[in-house]
């Protein structure tokens, strides 16, 4: 198990070691796990004393983003970027954040890059309360995401721009791994956006005015991140049909390309085939100056039979 804690006292924060974080005297004590292992549960009910759903919601490993108000406090989970790579159908990592008065406990599975910035916040004194925290947490998620959501638009902007036969490969890849990401994010972002404004209008006095302006302002960004990455997904959808239409398109012109050359050598193939054969009787078969009329007559057909294509307009199809 790894982590730290932070006790601030009148207004001041301290960083000290986790098994430190509980001692009495502190305005607001901030412990932060990260960890899989299961001795983190052992820890958050026998020294945090947790109750058991606490525990388990803070360790369960498959969460989405929600907010419950148990007994005296209250538990959310958000979704933000992690530093390390993860699976594309799980493309943000969870924090799950149990707050009572005077107390919040964080508990992540992957590194989130959120942490870091929440860190800078109480580091500088800004966090004197589990309000504050909390907003804090949702304010740098979203304003980390939404720089990345910002980025998906925009390469979906210059796929859209730079639409052409030559490069549909290239650019299908690009709109599928944009429409895979808005998927993936949306998912979460929709169910966040409603677990900051639940949390907003949770009664307790732990939670303050201007905690709330903060949250219902995450909330909203989050939303409109949300309502961005559904539109998103619906300019990715046509976009890929644009180029799923220039694709047959591309596949028309060469499939008739191919059907004016065979009708060009269908007539010459009958004649070149006629006089292959190896019976008696073919007409001027034994002249010296049949060979020589036989190339210029399929000359003549092929001139002909392209000629007559070039004024119904074939090749400008």
């Amino acid at each position: 198990m790894s982590g730290f804690g932070y006790r601030i006292i009148g207004g001041t924060a301290q960083e000290v070691p986790v098994k430190e974080a509980l001692a009495p005297g502190a305005d607001l004590v901030w412990v932060h796990l990260s960890t899989t292992a299961e001795h983190a549960q052992l820890w958050l009910r026998e020294r945090a004393e947790l109750p058991e759903y606490v525990v388990d919601a803070l360790t369960a490993q498959e969460t989405r983003p929600r907010c419950e108000a148990f007994d005296h406090g209250a538990f959310l989970n958000l979704r933000g970027r992690s530093s390390e790579e993860l699976d594309t159908s799980d493309l943000l990592a969870s924090v799950r954040i149990w707050a009572v008065k005077g107390r919040v406990f964080s508990v992540t599975r992957k590194p989130l890059v959120a942490v870091a910035a929440v860190r800078k916040e109480v580091e500088g004194g800004r966090i004197v309360d589990p309000g504050d925290l909390i907003a804090a947490f949702a304010t740098a998620i979203t304003a980390d995401l939404d720089p990345d959501v910002a980025d998906l638009g925009d390469r979906l902007d210059s796929c859209e721009a730079d639409l052409d036969a030559a490069r549909i490969f290239e650019l299908r890849r690009t709109v599928t791994q944009v429409r895979v990401a808005a998927i993936g994010y949306r998912r979460f972002l929709a169910p966040q956006r409603t677990a900051l404004e639940t949390l907003a209008n949770l009664p307790g006095e732990w939670l303050h005015e201007d905690d709330r302006r903060h949250l219902s302002s995450a909330a909203d960004r989050a939303a409109r991140m949300a309502e961005e990455l559904e539109a998103i997904r619906e300019r990715a959808a046509l976009t890929h049909e644009a180029l799923t239409d220039l694709r047959a398109e591309q596949l028309d012109q060469r499939s008739l390309i191919i059907s004016i050359v065979a009708m060009v050598f269908l007539p010459l193939t009958f004649i070149t085939g006629l006089y292959g054969m190896n019976v008696d009787n073919l007409p001027y078969q034994h002249e010296p100056w049949a060979f020589d009329a036989i190339t210029g007559v399929c000359a003549l057909i092929a001139a002909g039979v392209t000629i007559y294509f070039v004024q119904r307009h074939w090749f400008q199809r």
